[in-house]
């Protein structure tokens, strides 16, 4: 029996949890609502993606937009039309703005300024503090909240919380996973002094891999201790690869598009621009995390996208910030690995799509199934692009690849059944929602 439907993608190649193959897909009201062969059926919209690949909208779980407080550099509109114009359809946003994100009012606020403003779907991340680990179990659980982050070595903001018993005091009290920056900051300030200014290359030397290592190793056993589920953003070492396969149990783990492609010889050409927290490291470590990939030990990629503005990255270092654009650039880049053989282009779904499904638990996103958000990334495979300043969606208006040709490209972004991004334009205006996750359904 024909069916009518708002939109049909005809003739693409799907990838999904259920293999890789040609077949259309029907979507009414924001959700998919047909799978397979849907020729003889009607809609307002129909678009031939003959050639194209449709992924499960891509996840980019960690991402900072710098608002409130911070916006001369980002803001949550202008981050998330950089999200979707690189194929990111739901961004999770970190919390060391100004105001904090650690109370009921501040997270509320972020949302609000979110709502049908942000060109993607959302959900913030609640910072977890010494002052507020007796009330994660309800911030983790209010509406937009992606979960308790922590951080412990200082990077860009005031939230740090670098000793057992603080992170033993959140951790005893957090429901969901809790995300953690891993680095060792009483090593960090021991080594300070082996910055060298005006060297960026002195960074990773300074934030070497023990800080790293140890850090993840204290997470890890506190976490066993307090029954805890933990996430360990941007792992940047060989060592933590080796160490957290042991201890899947408890912990999930996150790789980055910058520690799997650039590393410490490129401070020669790129010097502060990828100054980062973790650093870039050397082609040892990179191989390691590449490690990761392969065996199935790293559970996700994230972009860390963190802008600053080109004059402040231009101070000389170690006053330069840490940080550099990513959320545009984590599709074209890993979508290049995969034509390089370097992962499946079902790793890559995994990765971004079903990873942060499974190790998030949100509500009808990351997968392309009947009932689900229609949260699409159409991209072509054989597509060759080279990534320049000019085409940066965000307010920092530059990326550290500018100049890198890539073969594979994001030419579509769906959310919810609206055509978002379409070959390089944003076509319809901002519509971004707060995620909802099976841990914190509301009441209705």
């Amino acid at each position: 029996m024909a069916q009518t439907f708002d939109t049909i993608l005809k003739n693409a190649t799907l990838v999904n949890h259920d293999g890789t193959g040609q077949r259309d897909i029907g979507i009414v009201n924001g959700r998919i609502a047909a799978i397979g062969a849907l020729q003889h059926h009607s809609a307002g919209e129909v678009i031939d993606c003959t050639g194209l690949h449709i992924l499960p909208g891509v996840t980019d779980s960690q991402v900072h937009f710098r608002e409130p407080g911070l916006d001369h550099k980002e803001d949550l509109e202008t981050g998330s039309k950089a999200a979707v114009l690189g194929g990111v359809t739901t961004v999770f946003e970190m919390p060391n703005t100004n105001p904090l994100t650690t109370t009921p009012e501040t997270l509320a606020d972020k949302v609000r300024r979110g709502h049908h403003r942000m060109h993607c779907d959302f959900a913030f991340w609640v910072g977890g503090t010494r002052e507020n680990a007796k009330d994660v179990a309800e911030l983790e659980r209010l509406p937009g909240a992606a979960g308790i982050k922590v951080f412990m070595g200082s990077s860009t903001g005031d939230l740090l919380v670098d000793d057992d018993e603080g992170v033993r005091s959140i951790l005893k009290n957090t429901r969901r996973r809790a995300a953690f920056h891993s680095e060792d900051e009483y090593r960090l300030k021991e080594r300070e002094n082996l910055r060298v200014a005006g060297d960026p290359s002195s960074h990773p030397v300074w934030r070497d891999e023990i800080a790293a290592l140890t850090c993840t190793q204290r997470l890890v056993r506190i976490a066993k201790e307090t029954g805890a589920r933990i996430h360990v953003l941007h792992i940047s070492t060989a060592e933590e690869i080796l160490f957290l396969q042991d201890h899947k149990d408890v912990a999930t783990c996150e790789a980055t598009p910058h520690h799997l492609t650039l590393s410490s010889d490129d401070y020669a050409t790129l010097g502060n621009l990828i100054q980062m927290n973790p650093p870039v490291r050397d082609r040892r470590h990179r191989d390691g995390v590449w490690h990761g990939i392969e065996q199935g030990i790293v559970d996700v990629l994230g972009s860390d996208h963190a802008p600053h503005t080109l004059e402040e990255k231009a101070k000389p270092y170690p006053a330069s910030p840490s940080g550099m654009t990513g959320v545009q650039t984590l599709v074209p880049i890993m979508l290049d690995h995969v034509n390089a053989g370097k992962l499946s282009l079902e790793r890559f779904v995994d990765l971004s799509s079903a990873g942060p499904n499974r190790i998030f638990g949100m509500a009808n996103k990351g997968r392309i199934a009947v009932g689900y958000d229609a949260d699409l990334t159409i991209v072509d495979m054989k597509r060759v692009e080279t990534i320049t300043h000019a085409q940066a969606g965000s307010k920092a208006g530059w990326t550290p690849y500018d100049g890198k040709k890539v073969t594979g490209w994001p030419v579509g972004t769906f959310v919810r059944g609206h055509k978002v991004m379409w070959e390089g334009e944003i076509v319809n205006p901002s519509l971004g929602e707060a995620v909802e996750f099976l841990e914190a359904l509301p009441k209705r």
